[in-house]
């Protein structure tokens, strides 16, 4: 099948979509499919083998917000309409992954050619407004998820949705295509360290006699020095934005009973870089920021003591799931606006959103109870199994498969209403020539 993956900004490490694209790509062309992508990148990846080759338009400038969406590390794509038709007219199905100005002239060609196309709702208006100050402003973001339903997803028959929260967040406001809730998926190597962490406990679990076992045992020189320093290693995985709320645990550690123990991790980089930085200052061992690579950030996680997961909205959160995949017990804001609170198995790994008190209550309770944390963090990593890439990836074929057959049908169906009108049209002529 040869499949176009419609999306501004492709090559880039540090948005969940684009990433989400890249692992879809790449483990469709294993099952022997072609991918191709159109997008503004000029870049490739050669080394991954990502596409077959992409169909690139030049980069657009958007006023004003430019150096924003820079800080963001995504950018828009120019429509241009020549190389869209082109890319569109290779493929046997396209999919559009977000909802801007290429995305909808490959919706306006398809319809125009008869070709299979569907979507997917990634982008909550909420996590752009939240770039502005406006996240919470409930009348902006409706704006914002009219404009998709008119614009995108009530042109398409198929939309995938990377949760069912956001499968019903859409649904509610009167996206009317079948909604295809299926999880962005985690590659294989997030579960095979979780593995490899359980096999190294019970070795060491032999050698010890002891059916305790503090991560702080498993560092290495790589990590930083953490090795028998009796720190306490939180991360958290994610661009640092408004929306990510960082801010709140930075400020939770103050109000920890661990407060001179605890060493922050955060994976990610974004436009409030400098704030948090400054905001960590007051903290005893000050947040280190990294932005690293898949088998680094396997490394941070199998040497992290707790993982928090502290965004406001979230249509998924695979950071989180990769988190505890590896066998991590997460602490998640329970906000009413992201999809990341199904994944707490109780609701000892959740605090209230915005909220640095309950955020620290629920932190020391977990390093209270090292034998809790133990048991829960196996129920986690055991959970983290259901979201594999691979069986996403099923999912997703089976959707494209779905929306092709649906496409076939409706032409069949157009082509008997122009025979019947055709028919119709030379039977009304014939009496017109007898009057």
């Amino acid at each position: 099948m040869k499949i176009l993956f419609v999306i501004d900004s492709f090559y880039t490490t540090n948005n969940g979509t684009s990433i989400s694209a890249q692992r879809f790509a790449g483990e469709l062309r294993k099952r022997g499919h072609e991918v191709r992508v159109l997008c503004w990148d000029t870049s490739t990846d050669k080394e991954n083998n990502l596409t077959d080759g992409d169909f690139t338009t030049p980069k657009f400038h958007l006023p004003i917000f430019q150096p924003l969406c820079d800080k963001h590390d995504f950018s828009f794509a120019y429509t241009d309409k020549n190389i869209i038709h082109t890319a569109c007219d290779w493929a046997d199905i396209v999919h559009v992954f977000v909802p801007f100005g290429i995305s909808m002239e490959a919706i306006n060609y398809c319809h125009s050619i008869g070709k299979p196309v569907t979507a997917a709702f990634h982008i909550q208006p909420e996590n752009m407004t939240s770039s502005v100050s406006m996240g919470k402003v409930k009348w902006f973001n409706e704006l914002f998820y009219r404009s998709f339903r008119w614009g995108i997803y009530n042109r398409v028959r198929h939309v995938h949705v990377p949760s069912v929260f956001m499968g019903k967040m859409i649904a509610e406001r009167g996206y009317t295509a079948k909604i295809h809730p299926i999880s962005n998926g985690i590659q294989d190597a997030f579960m095979e360290a979780g593995e490899r962490k359980v096999e190294s406990r019970k070795k060491k679990d032999r050698l010890s006699g002891s059916k305790q076992l503090s991560s702080l045992s498993e560092f290495n020189e790589r990590s930083f020095d953490f090795e028998r320093s009796g720190l306490l290693k939180i991360m958290m995985i994610g661009r640092l934005s408004q929306e990510k709320r960082q801010d709140v645990i930075i400020n939770a550690v103050q109000y920890s009973k661990y407060a001179d123990r605890i060493q922050l991790v955060f994976a990610g980089r974004g436009p409030e870089y400098d704030k948090y930085v400054e905001l960590g200052k007051h903290l005893k061992h000050q947040p280190q920021f990294v932005y690293v690579n898949r088998d680094e950030l396997i490394e941070h996680l199998l040497t992290t003591d707790l993982y928090v997961h502290a965004s406001d909205m979230e249509s998924e959160a695979i950071s989180c799931i990769e988190a505890f995949a590896t066998g991590l017990v997460p602490v998640i804001a329970n906000s009413p606006v992201s999809a990341t609170p199904q994944f707490a198995l109780d609701s000892r790994s959740l605090f209230t959103p915005g909220a640095p008190q309950d955020l620290a209550r629920a932190i020391d309770y977990w390093l209270d109870h090292p034998e809790e944390r133990r048991e829960m963090e196996e129920r986690y990593r055991l959970a983290g199994r259901k979201y594999s890439l691979a069986s996403s990836v099923t999912q997703f074929e089976q959707m494209l498969n779905e929306e092709i057959q649906d496409n076939n049908e409706a032409l069949a169906r157009l082509a008997v209403h122009r025979r019947e009108h055709e028919r119709l049209g030379r039977r009304l002529r014939r009496t017109a020539a007898l009057w």
